[in-house]
């Protein structure tokens, strides 16, 4: 039995950006009291399947469950490779606003303004949910090169908040 690569059909649930999350932890869950390797009661053979149907579950529903990954996979399932590390390219305008960002987070960090590394953290925040709203609609669209635009912006808005957050963690931790 080959392990599905398209996450969707693994769980039964329609290939699509919105996503019911009660039934994508329903299909979770049954798979995993179907193939979990503690439930194999066969022989060696049937527990390696069962590990990795358990594996290839537990990378699915990760995957599935977070908005930007599941982008990511549907654009892949349709073709589209976010090519990243080839395709930077951006409007100029969300360019503008990367730098603007970006020495925000600089600035913060220098000068060990936590205030000023929260407000950015909101700004962030808010930014990444209008773009995973617009997401949601290029998706019911079939606008897959525009969701893969948006994709790679939030990767971007991600990457900043991650670091912003270490930075803000790592000033808190200094402070205690």
């Amino acid at each position: 039995m080959s392990l599905p690569e398209n996450y969707f059909k693994l769980f039964s649930l329609p290939e699509q950006y919105s996503l019911d999350q009660k039934a994508l932890d329903t299909a979770y869950r049954t798979i995993l009291a179907h193939t979990h390797p503690d439930f194999a009661t066969a022989g060696e053979a049937q527990k390696r399947v069962a590990v990795q149907w358990t594996a290839r579950a537990n990378d699915a529903y990760r995957i599935l469950k977070d908005p930007l990954q599941r982008a990511i996979h549907l654009l892949h399932l349709r073709g589209i490779e976010l090519g990243t590390e080839t395709n930077a390219a951006m409007g100029q305008a969300f360019l503008m606003q990367q730098m603007e960002w970006r020495e925000r987070l600089e600035a913060a960090a220098t000068s060990k303004n936590q205030p000023a590394l929260r407000a950015l953290l909101d700004q962030l925040h808010e930014a990444a949910r209008r773009h995973f709203n617009t997401l949601t609609r290029l998706f019911e669209s079939e606008t897959h090169q525009e969701a893969a635009e948006i994709t790679r912006q939030l990767m971007f808005i991600q990457r900043v908040k991650d670091e912003a957050r270490s930075r803000l963690d790592a000033l808190n931790d200094t402070m205690t």
